[in-house]
């Protein structure tokens, strides 16, 4: 686990409060993400999964709410690093069924509805992107209370982890233009993934796309991986007729790769760390 003493103090601010507010239906906490992999980087989350034994109430909820916008940062305008806490119900992922659902999560991407009151902006509980999660948490995670995931979460299915992959994408790729650099990274490491069946860091998935790119291609991921890791700044007007289509190009890899698999799926295959 790599993080500094900000970090560590808000993940413990973070323990607490999950404590506080669940108390002893909390079965587990669980830090994975660039903490674990890779390392954080300039502009990394900390990434939180909470497994509850029951769903949260609204006032739950408001007071999570409340408490993390305070322990979270901003990003480029705070000290402190932002938090991804996400809260599931252990009944809604085991046994496992697709799509998942949650119970809760905060991001930064929610704090302005967050701040309006809307202590629930999201249109329902379904998130495939749980697979995911859950496939990381179970790979590469510290457990900071209760059990180890491994007792508590089950193995994610290869074809559910493909199909979570796959839905996630039209979200993903909506956002290009008001988050090029986190989309960009996000598309490299879902590439490198399907390709490879592992998981990497988003400069070490960056890497890996940088050499399978041709030259026209490679300073649009070069400058993404390059601002990730804090060497730039966040720049792009002169190479911004590149974006889009080397977008489009990683998403049309992503897709072809991923109907291969599904065509001929083998269901001895798994995820794992790079």
């Amino acid at each position: 686990m790599e993080t500094s003493s900000t970090a560590t103090t808000q993940i413990h601010k973070c323990l607490n409060l999950v404590k506080k507010i669940l108390g002893r239906d909390l079965l587990g906490v669980y830090l994975y993400g660039s903490s674990i992999i890779g390392g954080l980087q300039k502009y990394s989350d900390i990434d939180l999964f909470v497994v509850s034994n029951r769903a949260a109430t609204r006032e739950e909820k408001a007071k999570f709410v409340t408490a993390l916008l305070n322990i979270s940062g901003i990003y480029m305008k705070s000290t402190t690093r932002p938090i991804e806490m996400t809260i599931v119900e252990k009944s809604q992922i085991n046994p496992w069924h697709y799509p998942p659902r949650f119970d809760f999560q905060y991001g930064e991407w929610l704090r302005n509805q967050f701040e309006q009151g809307n202590i629930e902006p999201w249109p329902d509980k379904k998130m495939p992107d749980l697979a995911l999660l859950v496939t990381q948490v179970l790979l590469a995670s510290t457990t900071l209370m209760g059990t180890n995931p491994d007792q508590l979460l089950c193995t994610v299915p290869y074809k559910d982890f493909m199909a979570a992959t796959t839905d996630a994408l039209p979200d993903l790729i909506s956002d290009l233009d008001s988050d090029i650099r986190n989309v960009l990274l996000t598309l490299a490491r879902i590439w490198s993934t399907v390709a490879t069946n592992a998981i990497r860091s988003k400069p070490a998935a960056a890497d890996w796309v940088i050499n399978h790119l041709s030259a026209t291609y490679r300073p649009v991921m070069e400058r993404a991986r390059a601002i990730c890791t804090g060497k730039e700044k966040e720049h792009w007007d002169d190479i911004q007729e590149l974006i889009k289509p080397c977008a489009d190009f990683m998403l049309s890899k992503t897709n072809n790769k991923i109907t291969e698999i599904m065509q001929s799926y083998d269901p001895n295959r798994s995820i794992k760390i790079a």
